[in-house]
């Protein structure tokens, strides 16, 4: 586990320079490893329906009759734009307290413990994370504008440390002192959040899906860790991918940052060749990052991964498990700590 760490690599050395801005880390970290020929397929652009209205009628015109103009119905309003509908979602469980020691041992970031290797490389990659969030933001598509704060973690196969970077990517963004962030555990069929940060169970996501009348708010589970928040799996079921497609999973995940820009919501998906729900879940998120193994994902693997996936328009690759940086460098020993 100690050795399972997302690198940050350069620009290829033949790369020619260009004029437009410099490509992110997990774009040159791409590059560098020849994974450009993986990016998704390029989605038609939808209209952004015209929110201009007809000119009003001169005072003098004669009243129009019924049959003049038909009546507006819930179809003419503009699709996606609309706020997130009710108050915004507070957790008011009783927090839990994460297990340090069961973190520490299993070669996770321990929260309030010394600067290690392993929370650099979560550092750089969350900092990638909140500028794409930035971006997707002042976005003038509305759609994209209201899933910039969702972010999806999956993989091609089971084993190559997907809930590993998702939560160690949880615990970095939760030491942000303007930041809060909601783990999801998605994975309804084998979730594994819970027992990783120490956690009990209760009821969860799929649970809010399947009964209507449950309270998604009541589910979250808050941590001792301030600004860390955790939503269990739920129940599992044998149709975990029909209750996503339903409206009424889109609406009670666009309720999870209801009311909180401040708030990134990251969901552990299964791995998208073993379960269907990553390729729904990636619809309603701004971002997925694509957790490969180093020397283990195959590249059909990854083909067949982003293509599943590409209902996100953002998809990146997150390399784990590195054995060794062509830079040769090491973070981690300027803090007294060195791997």
């Amino acid at each position: 586990m100690n050795d399972q760490t997302p690198i940050r690599q350069g620009e290829a050395r033949d790369e020619k320079p260009r004029d437009k801005a410099q490509p992110s880390l997990l774009e040159r970290a791409s590059a560098r490893f020849g994974f450009d020929g993986f990016a998704s397929p390029k989605l038609p652009d939808i209209p952004v329906p015209d929110k201009r209205r007809a000119p009003a009628r001169p005072a003098a015109a004669p009243a129009a009759s019924a049959s003049d103009e038909a009546p507006a119905t819930k179809d003419d309003a503009p699709r996606n734009e609309r706020a997130p509908i009710g108050p915004p979602l507070v957790f008011s469980g009783k927090p839990q307290a994460l297990d340090r020691d069961l973190l520490h041992e299993t070669g996770m970031i321990v929260p309030d413990g010394s600067v290690s290797a392993l929370l650099e490389e979560f550092r750089i990659v969350k900092r990638e994370l909140f500028a794409k969030s930035t971006m997707l933001r002042g976005s003038d598509d509305p759609r994209l504008r209201n899933k910039a704060n969702r972010v999806l973690i999956s993989s091609p196969l089971p084993g190559e440390g997907k809930t590993y970077c998702a939560t160690n990517l949880a615990l970095a963004i939760a030491a942000e002192k303007e930041s809060e962030v909601l783990l999801v555990d998605a994975d309804f069929a084998k979730p594994s959040v819970l027992s990783t940060l120490g956690l009990e169970g209760g009821p969860g996501l799929m649970d809010a899906l399947v009964d209507r009348d449950m309270n998604i708010a009541d589910c979250v589970i808050p941590t001792d860790l301030p600004g860390l928040n955790v939503l269990p799996a739920g129940r599992s079921t044998g149709s975990d991918t029909e209750y996503l497609t339903t409206r009424h999973a889109r609406e009670t995940i666009e309720s999870l940052g209801r009311g909180a820009a401040q708030r990134i919501v990251i969901f552990d998906s299964p791995p998208a060749l073993a379960a269907s729900p990553a390729a729904e879940l990636a619809k309603l998120v701004g971002q997925t990052l694509v957790v490969c193994r180093a020397d283990t994902t195959g590249r059909s693997a990854l083909e067949d991964t982003v293509s599943l996936l590409s209902g996100c328009k953002d998809i990146e690759l997150l390399l784990n498990a590195v054995q060794f940086s062509p830079s040769g460098r090491r973070f981690g020993s300027y803090y007294g700590y060195e791997v």
